[in-house]
């Protein structure tokens, strides 16, 4: 992980993208292979993922912020300690 990727929490769609084509290229390789066209194949990988990146990146973002909004516990925090009920005894 980079220092710029560590600093911030928000993806941008174009570090998705990047991301994306990355993971695709990787995984598509032995197709890219077989096919004779080359630059066919690396313009479908890039519109492939662009179409991804949008979803992705507000979908990292979405975690991101409910990761942002879970309290924590500070110095000042109340703690509530919670004992179980007793039971009544009847008489009779």
């Amino acid at each position: 992980m980079s220092k710029k990727e560590a600093s911030s929490k928000k993806l941008s769609k174009k570090e998705a993208r990047q991301l994306i084509y990355d993971k695709l290229a990787v995984a598509l390789t032995e197709f890219k292979s077989n096919s004779g066209k080359d630059k066919k194949f690396e313009s479908n990988l890039k519109k492939a993922s662009k179409l991804f990146a949008d979803d992705a990146a507000k979908a990292a973002n979405k975690v991101n912020k409910a990761k942002a909004k879970t309290p924590k516990a500070g110095k000042n925090a109340v703690k509530v300690k919670i004992e179980p009920k007793q039971e009544q005894q009847a008489d009779g």
